[in-house]
């Protein structure tokens, strides 16, 4: 099952078929434990709607919640830090941190600074080597249980990174730093751990750039990131948090404005976002 967001409410597609839902809350719609089962009770005698193009109206599916990211969560993650810190000294703290107990987890994005499918994000201005990083989120309602999955695209400055490591806040949030979309995806088991994350970048109408990974790949589980993000912190709204990406461009690649990033998981979709 599949939750859309539309301007003037919510969408659900179940198995095939769309329900509306007109002037609903987003942020009370989505954060409900046990999301699922309230979806299918919300469904009770709603009659589907015939030849809706939910693509076109569709936005990112976030109302009032924060976006988080985990850093350093996948080996070519480790792998890509340690490469483009080694000459500011700052290669092994990316080391330290994939074998540590506590994991990584920043502040990626407000909503107003997220775009959803088919939206244009960013690359700075004062940056020279920036890529998209493909990664499942989760989205977490306020009582801290899992309820969804969607898609996330953690653009990323990797020269301003590479600096220091102090400067990952820069290197990570910004204007149309995140795409999220292009639905929220429900259902009442945990997503498969062979399910693939595919990115492709398309320059001038060709594949610059192509790979995927399985999320089992991905060194800790969602459970234990949840639990470190709500030690601390309180999310009235729910929260979503991407879990890292698997796949990197090679060091010589750069994004260029007007690149297409396709990046597709299975059973949620695909979520485009074009290089401004």
């Amino acid at each position: 099952m599949r939750i859309f967001k539309i301007e003037n409410g919510a969408v659900v597609e179940n198995e095939g078929n769309y329900y509306q839902f007109e002037n609903v809350d987003w942020n009370a719609f989505i954060n409900r434990k046990g999301l699922y089962k309230s979806i299918i009770r919300d469904l009770s005698g709603q009659k589907p709607m015939n030849g809706f193009d939910v693509e076109n109206h569709m936005v990112a599916p976030v109302g009032g919640q924060e976006i988080w990211a985990s850093g350093v969560t996948y080996m070519r993650s480790k792998q890509a830090r340690m490469e483009e810190s080694k000459d500011a000294g700052g290669g092994t703290f990316y080391d330290k941190v994939y074998d540590a107990d506590r994991p990584e987890l920043f502040f990626k994005a407000t909503p107003h600074r997220t775009v959803g499918n088919l939206g244009e994000v960013r690359i700075r201005k004062d940056s020279h080597w920036d890529v998209p990083e493909p990664e499942l989120t989760l989205f977490i309602t306020s009582k801290g249980t899992i309820e969804g999955y969607t898609i996330g695209n953690d653009m990323s400055s990797r020269s301003i990174e590479g600096e220091n490591p102090l400067y990952l806040p820069q290197a990570k949030t910004y204007d149309a730093c995140a795409g999220l979309g292009p639905c929220i995806y429900i259902s009442e088991k945990e997503i498969a751990p062979d399910t693939l994350i595919r990115l492709e970048i398309k320059r001038n109408g060709n594949t610059a750039f192509e790979g995927e990974i399985p999320i089992s790949n991905m060194k800790r589980n969602h459970q234990e990131l949840v639990d470190y993000l709500f030690r601390e912190c309180s999310f009235p709204y729910g929260v979503f948090l991407m879990t890292g990406t698997g796949i990197i461009p090679p060091d010589e690649f750069t994004l260029q404005s007007k690149d297409e990033i396709r990046i597709t998981i299975g059973p949620i979709g695909t979520l485009v976002n074009f290089v401004q």
